[in-house]
């Protein structure tokens, strides 16, 4: 255990940075599992869309907090934009 006084605090601060980084994970997760049942289910591409409104914010976000490379998430949003493409 750290008894130095600043080395106390990074430990509060990494509990809590680790606890938003997996908010904003789960996050990412629950959209892209939402969009791929959606574009499966050949749901209609008004509600697609704004699926993938809601990804690309969560990527930006995400790239934005370094929890993803910003290169990561272009990738990322390429992807699933193709997907919805083909379907």
């Amino acid at each position: 255990m750290a008894n130095i006084k600043s080395a106390k605090k990074r430990i509060r601060q990494t509990i809590t940075k680790t606890y938003q980084n997996n908010y904003y994970r789960i996050q990412f997760k629950k959209a892209k599992k939402a969009i791929k049942k959606a574009v499966v289910a050949k749901t209609d591409k008004k509600t697609i869309a704004e699926l993938l409104t809601k990804f690309y914010s969560i990527v930006d976000k995400c790239a934005k907090k370094n929890i993803f490379h910003k290169n990561k998430a272009s990738r990322l949003k390429s992807r699933i934009s193709k997907m919805v493409l083909k379907s």
